[in-house]
């Protein structure tokens, strides 16, 4: 799997360009800001999705700019699909943000599957920051979004976070191999196999 990451906007949120290999077709996960610099990183390669990892403004800030250069698709859950489309919705607006996206043009769900060339990302929902927030899967990548962090977990305290979600999909998150790189939404990456160790939110056997 060829993963490139880009940080980008105030918040410094991690954008990811994804495919199977140098040359095949981008899934790009979270769009976060800076268009000019995420266009140029995507250059002339095709972009078979835009994927949300959830509906917040610092993860969509440049969505409707790469969708319009790139004519790719955007994908979001079903049950953050609604957030995004104003700057109330996605919570720019509390911070002086008015990013927005345009609708989606897929809704996702738990279990769903993103395709780009060889590439094949599995949808896991993973509620707790958003209702709709989802990790992708695949190749032993888990890109996490602002659910699973270096050595802590998403913020539950925002409109729409909840704690008990979060705990069950830190759970299930849990499950998966030990060496799974895991590529956060902020900060930088880690392993399953770390959290397990050193995450305070992660169970205890």
């Amino acid at each position: 799997m060829n993963i490139e990451r880009l940080v980008l906007g105030a918040l410094d949120t991690n954008c990811f360009l994804v495919a199977d290999d140098a040359d095949g077709p981008l899934v790009v996960v979270d769009p976060a800001a800076e268009a000019d610099q995420l266009l140029a990183a995507i250059d002339s390669r095709s972009v078979e999705a835009v994927v949300l990892t959830h509906g917040h403004f610092d993860h969509l800030g440049a969505a409707r700019e790469v969708l319009m250069a790139t004519g790719a698709p955007l994908l979001v859950h079903e049950a953050d699909a609604a957030a995004i489309t104003t700057a109330e919705g996605s919570g720019g607006a509390v911070f002086g943000f008015d990013y927005a996206s345009p609708g989606a043009d897929r809704l996702l769900h738990d279990g769903d599957e993103i395709v780009a060339g060889e590439l094949r990302l599995t949808v896991l929902h993973t509620p707790g920051h958003t209702p709709g927030s989802v990790c992708l899967l695949g190749g032993g990548h888990l890109f996490a979004g602002d659910t699973l962090f270096a050595g802590s977990v998403g913020r539950t305290d925002f409109p729409g976070g909840d704690s008990e979600a979060m705990r069950r999909s830190v759970v299930r998150l849990s499950q998966l191999p030990d060496e799974t790189r895991v590529h956060c939404g902020h900060g930088p990456d880690t392993s399953i196999g770390r959290e397990r160790r050193v995450n305070p939110f992660f169970p205890r056997a």
